[in-house]
């Protein structure tokens, strides 16, 4: 296979930057997640970097680093090209390494997802604990890359998403500690988000959602509940289920950001999540969401699921710009990975 790495990097020189990245200005940023394979086929899913020319596609959340006390990180097949550290949970990942630079030169934003359906640890017992957990977090994935264990190696994140399905504890301090170490750093800029259930509030993560962290952007799962997408009344000014406006008014009112953007997630494809809607569905949905100022665009999960739905990110991306054309984008290579490992197959 030739060496995709080096072909997409050189390519990424002459692609402006204004084409990719989270944007805080915009309404059509679309963030999918990677990492847990939840199609769980064989080739379903392949290394980072096959996705990150497909131009359509600003934001990737890695899924998972799913054990924080004992960090451990899990990406289901893609954790095959990795080796453990000796006496430790963490992977060491030098492919994900190449393909995380590689997917930042295009202007990707590559977040690290903590939690999961996986995650079982609760939070914390203090703050002290939390906050030192933090540190531990931030030196394995941010910027000092002398340290060791590193699953990334010298690959550096843009930041991290909260993703918590079960009540947590003592969050808060983590994420407080995890800001300003971001803050701090000025090598380059960071963005802390977070995927909430839409029943508002989040039972899990409320802690970091009422007013006490500044996130910039939050991808609220409007699916797998009553309020989700599938809940959406066509032609109704006043939607009674679906509570995209329960969250603009979390932004403008409650978000410690007012200018913190929201984006509607979605599942990818009918085996992704609960209340899966076609794209020709969503995209009233879509204008709907777009008439509140904090809509930001639209988050699916997860990669495996979306490349298997033929035309469905082309549609979402249509709806979103209001344009019929779509960007150049590249097609999913099929033949990296010869086994699959357990995955989360929970949405986030």
């Amino acid at each position: 296979m030739v060496s995709s790495t080096l072909a997409l990097a050189s390519i990424a020189s002459i692609i402006p930057s204004v084409l990719a990245g989270f944007d805080a200005s915009s309404s059509s940023n679309v963030a999918v997640y990677w990492g847990q394979n939840s199609l769980n086929q064989q080739t379903s899913q392949t290394r980072l970097v096959d996705y990150c020319s497909n131009t359509e596609i600003e934001i990737i959340p890695l899924a998972f680093l799913n054990g924080i006390k004992t960090p451990t990180t899990n990406f289901a097949n893609a954790g095959d090209n990795c080796t453990t550290y000796d006496g430790t949970q963490l992977l060491k990942c030098p492919q994900l390494e190449e393909d995380i630079k590689a997917c930042q030169s295009q202007g990707k934003t590559i977040l690290l997802s903590i939690g999961g359906a996986t995650y079982t640890e609760g939070g914390f017992s203090s703050s002290d604990e939390a906050e030192s957990a933090a540190t531990d977090v931030w030196n394995l994935f941010g910027s000092d890359t002398t340290q060791e264990n590193r699953p990334f190696l010298t690959a550096v994140v843009d930041g991290f998403d909260f993703d918590f399905e079960s009540t947590t504890q003592n969050f808060a301090p983590f994420a407080s500690k995890l800001r300003s170490l971001m803050d701090g750093d000025s090598s380059k800029t960071y963005y802390l988000s977070a995927a909430p259930q839409c029943v508002y509030p989040d039972a899990a993560m409320n802690d970091m959602l009422n007013g006490v962290i500044a996130f910039d952007f939050i991808m609220i799962q409007f699916y797998n509940n009553y309020c989700g997408v599938s809940s959406y009344v066509a032609g109704s000014d006043t939607q009674t289920n679906f509570n995209f406006q329960t969250w603009d008014d979390w932004a403008k009112n409650t978000s410690k950001n007012k200018d913190v953007k929201v984006l509607l997630g979605v599942p990818a494809n009918t085996g992704a999540g609960g209340g899966y809607v076609d794209a020709a569905t969503l995209a009233p949905i879509i204008q709907y969401s777009k008439q509140f100022s904090s809509f930001g665009g639209v988050m699916m999960w997860d990669m495996s699921q979306l490349y298997a739905n033929n035309g469905f990110l082309d549609s979402v991306y249509a709806a979103l710009t209001g344009s019929g054309a779509t960007k150049a984008k590249v097609q999913q290579a099929t033949t990296l990975v010869t086994k699959t490992k357990p995955a989360a197959t929970a949405a986030p």
